[in-house]
């Protein structure tokens, strides 16, 4: 069951976000408020632009025209205009961010408790005895074994892997998680666990999630509301269920039926 749609103030606003490579290649005008403790979906195929518009939101990549604004504990900041070292501690201490591979988010070369350590160190965190029980508790917290604190994460599965990404990012309480394709490349019976887990500790921790999946079922399973991506732009956008249960952009109808379709 969706949460109910509340007032909740506004946490991350694009505003007319513009990034291209090329005709058709990257997003163009994208205008969208995500409000605190909303999971916002966005989805489309291959190419569609969705991806280029996630490392947009969380300061990777600037946008030829328009504005990310982001309402954090200082107000009002545009994400563009503080400098590149006040972005990254934005990302290091307000915000989350979750790679589909959970390689690029992880440190290969320390244990994993190491690995969800030291997201707490950077908030000033120097006890060891509870930066390990902190370890511990998030690896279990994500169904790991916290026995295995101590073990590298290149010997974990690629689904433990992820888990261990997600308890590194989300130890800290982020404001605001980014995640790309958290599920992807996982087989069907490893990715459908994780996404349960996903959905507990998201709304166990209010978090606020923007979400991009070429998977409607994810997309179905844990966001409040959807913007559909086509060629750059944005074609269709409402709550979840009313898009893929009455999508009214013809795209939208091909991309929901391509799944309903055996």
């Amino acid at each position: 069951m969706k949460r109910p749609q509340l007032e909740r103030p506004a946490l991350l606003e694009a505003r007319d976000v513009t990034r291209l490579y090329g005709p058709g290649k990257g997003c163009e005008a994208i205008d969208f408020t995500l409000h605190a403790g909303e999971v916002l979906g966005i989805v489309g195929e291959s190419g569609s632009g969705k991806s280029t518009l996630l490392r947009t939101l969380c300061g990777m990549e600037a946008p030829d025209a328009g504005r990310v604004l982001y309402h954090g504990h200082e107000g009002e900041l545009d994400l563009y205009a503080i400098g590149e070292a006040r972005r990254r501690a934005l990302l290091r201490m307000e915000w989350g961010l979750v790679h589909q591979n959970p390689r690029d988010g992880l440190r290969l070369g320390v244990s994993a408790g190491a690995n969800v350590g030291e997201r707490l160190m950077a908030l000033g965190q120097r006890h060891y005895g509870q930066l390990r029980a902190a370890g511990q508790d998030w690896m279990g917290r994500v169904e790991l074994d916290p026995g295995r604190i101590d073990d590298a994460p290149q010997h974990f599965s690629g689904g433990m892997q992820q888990r261990l990404q997600i308890a590194r990012t989300l130890v800290t309480r982020p404001r605001l998680v980014f995640m790309d394709e958290p599920t992807g490349g996982l087989d069907v019976s490893v990715q459908a666990r994780l996404l349960d887990t996903l959905r507990t500790l998201v709304r166990e921790l209010g978090l606020s999630v923007v979400l991009v999946t070429h998977d409607l079922a994810v997309a179905r399973l844990l966001a409040d509301r959807l913007l559909v991506m086509r060629r750059g732009r944005v074609v269709e956008s409402g709550l979840t269920d009313q898009i893929l249960d009455d999508p009214q952009h013809a795209y939208t109808q091909l991309l929901v039926s391509s799944v309903l379709t055996p």
